[in-house]
């Protein structure tokens, strides 16, 4: 064999290669997995692959080792299966040992991460989501848990299957179900710093600013009347906004204050935005409301980027008209696009949210699309759709855990 025939000294075991499944399940405590390989150290195997998971205090370990080489007698494998497990029963442990020959079978081509939403999550709900992952031909490789509360989520790794399929097919299980199921591709894309843009109006806020606005000027149940057609798309949002602002004309510019302090922010609005702060996302906003508004949220979250409409004020009164060009659902779109260049982030690293028709061509541009408890019509365009009134559970759509938020937290205070 010549040198360049040689493999390297690192090179996992061929099919060829007799290979040993060593599983150890019981009680955890510390020491079991340094104690496993002190073990097997005696018997100088290599390690090829390792898995542990720990669930309510009980681990299940498994080591994918080589097997030992066999000496004159021809009983070391016999040797290291007695060892193991005697070792195993002093721990109160139990073993298995299931003989083979090479490493893992090869994942299928195709890769992706399925992540569930469930408030609860039954095990029915889990049930149909792993047949409909087994029906595109795709494989589950890997669950774990991504968060407890305030949902439960949990994320399947999964080959064999295209993303766009698993999309497809989950996506009417997940409303049939009643649970939020997000597919998005794997691959070193998903850890990549990201902009993450968002609606404002019943999105990252609880309210409708206009309303809000509307309340003062007497004219409250009017204004949400064409704020909902609008929403549901039945109307031009051009032509609703500049009817809806023309109501609000000789209100006092006082009452942009009184507003403001008004405003609620969704729960778990401070949570997302502080935890993609540090990991170094950009995050920014996009809104069909007010800059009057919107600029003190920028300034209140630490925001990169922000954008919307502007009330026009003359002499100290709201004059009924906005300024400049009016931010519809194709400004969004366009603006989506601006702040990504200007982030340095390609389009397909983006990740929008939002609630109404007029943030749908800004969902459907971006790399992953969240339709945030949003109308119908939102939810069957949208990459994926969020149903629990908590912002920050977009997080867990990213691979990010509630350890992980947590422990930040901590960290930080």
């Amino acid at each position: 064999m010549s040198a360049s025939q040689t493999p390297p000294a690192t090179a996992v075991p061929g099919d060829d290669v007799p290979t040993l499944l060593v599983k150890i399940f019981g009680k955890d405590r510390p020491g079991i997995t340094a104690g496993l390989f002190d073990t097997l150290a005696a018997y100088s195997v290599d390690v090829v692959d390792i898995e542990q998971v720990v669930t309510r205090g009980r681990i299940t370990l498994c080591a994918l080792v080589t097997a030992p080489a066999q000496g004159g007698s021809g009983s070391a494998e016999g040797d290291l299966r007695a060892t193991v497990h005697s070792w195993a029963e002093s721990l109160h442990l139990q073993a298995e040992i299931i003989s083979g020959r090479g490493d893992n079978r090869p994942r299928g081509t195709g890769r992706s991460h399925v992540t569930v939403l469930g408030h609860p999550l039954t095990a029915e709900s889990a049930a149909a989501i792993a047949a409909a992952i087994t029906s595109t031909g795709g494989n589950i490789d890997r669950i774990f848990r991504l968060a407890k509360y305030p949902v439960t989520a949990v994320e399947f790794a999964v080959s064999g299957a295209a993303t766009e399929a698993l999309r497809t097919v989950l996506a009417p299980e997940a409303a049939q179900l009643g649970v939020d199921v997000a597919v998005v591709a794997a691959g070193l894309q998903r850890r990549a710093q990201r902009l993450v843009v968002m609606d404002v109006d019943s999105t990252l806020i609880q309210d409708e600013v206009i309303e809000l606005f509307a309340a003062h000027a007497g004219c409250e149940a009017e204004v949400a009347e064409v704020t909902a057609a609008a929403m549901r798309g039945e109307l031009d949002f051009e032509q609703s906004l500049h009817a809806r602002v023309e109501l609000l004309g000789g209100l006092d510019a006082s009452v942009v204050d009184a507003v403001r302090k008004e405003v609620r922010l969704t729960p778990g609005a401070r949570t997302l935005v502080r935890t993609l702060k540090r990991l170094g996302y950009q995050v920014g906003v996009v809104s069909g409301g007010f800059t009057q508004v919107t600029d003190a949220l920028k300034e209140e979250l630490g925001l990169d980027f922000a954008s919307a409409n502007t009330l026009e004020i003359v002499d100290g009164k709201l004059t009924g008209r906005v300024t400049g060009a009016v931010v519809d659902r194709a400004g969004k779109a366009r603006l989506l696009r601006d702040f990504a260049q200007q982030a340095g982030v390609p389009l397909a690293q983006t990740v929008a949210i939002g609630d109404g028709a007029n943030d749908l061509d800004m969902l459907n541009a971006a790399g992953l699309g969240v339709a945030f408890n949003a109308k119908p019509v939102v939810r069957e365009a949208a990459h994926t759709a969020v149903n629990v009134p908590f912002l920050d559970t977009v997080l867990y759509l990213l691979g990010i855990t509630r350890d992980e938020v947590e422990a930040a937290d901590t960290h930080v205070g």
